[in-house]
């Protein structure tokens, strides 16, 4: 989605690994180098840096502090422990300040993406609206997308097997990409009913494992009476 971004608007694309990036400075320093006209993307932010808990730990530290300052070798130690852990010294507040801040004036005709798989764990003020003013969950395939990619894949608007597909798609999970593969000829031999009937056979088999997993955690549930 993003390479077709650029492609549409002509656009170039930074992708910021922020674990290799230092402290805030270098972090603002980055983003003024940037050129108009671009896409800045930060992949699996979740992971990239620890955003999540931030707010927390410092109150924890808060609470804690009066303790450190009786036993300085300590505070010391666990400083050092936590500099060697995390080589990044990027904050929250450094990157709401280069999203939104002072700083994001400079230079202009940016979009901003970032990529998450836990949205819920990142900081509220993070993804705020106004601050990221899109959200766009990346979903299973649904049925509407199924025909999209037949369409794209097979050069099918309509067939017989669309009535089954569309049933079994109600009660599986199954990513885009993963119908795609299903979906793509694999040789000469495999015209496009083969490949709807392979999407049937994965879809059922899908749902048939989901509903085991679905019943084994039923039956591991322990009930007191």
């Amino acid at each position: 989605m993003i390479a077709a971004m650029a492609n549409l608007l002509d656009y170039d694309v930074y992708d910021i690994e922020l674990t290799t990036v230092k402290d805030n400075s270098e972090l603002r320093k980055l983003l003024i180098e940037t050129k108009g006209k671009s896409i800045i993307v930060i992949e699996d932010i979740d992971c990239s840096l620890d955003l999540t808990g931030q707010r927390k730990k410092r109150k924890e530290k808060d609470d804690d502090e009066a303790d450190k300052e009786k036993d300085p070798i300590s505070k010391l130690k666990k400083e050092a422990e936590e500099e060697r852990e995390s080589g990044s010294k990027v904050t929250l507040s450094g990157l709401l300040n280069v999203i939104d801040g002072i700083w994001s004036a400079c230079g202009g005709e940016r979009i901003i993406i970032f990529t998450t798989n836990y949205v819920d764990k990142l900081d509220p003020a993070l993804i705020r609206r106004g601050r990221m003013d899109k959200h766009i969950e990346m979903s299973y395939c649904c049925f509407e997308a199924f025909k999209v990619l037949a369409k794209n894949y097979l050069d099918i608007e309509s067939h017989e097997l669309f009535g089954k597909i569309e049933e079994v798609f109600a009660g599986t999970k199954m990513s885009p990409a993963d119908v795609a593969d299903i979906l793509m000829p694999k040789s000469e031999e495999q015209d496009g009913e083969t490949c709807l009937k392979n999407l049937i056979a994965d879809l059922e088999a899908g749902k048939k494992s989901e509903e085991a997993a679905l019943l084994e955690t039923k039956d591991g549930v322990v009930t007191e009476g």
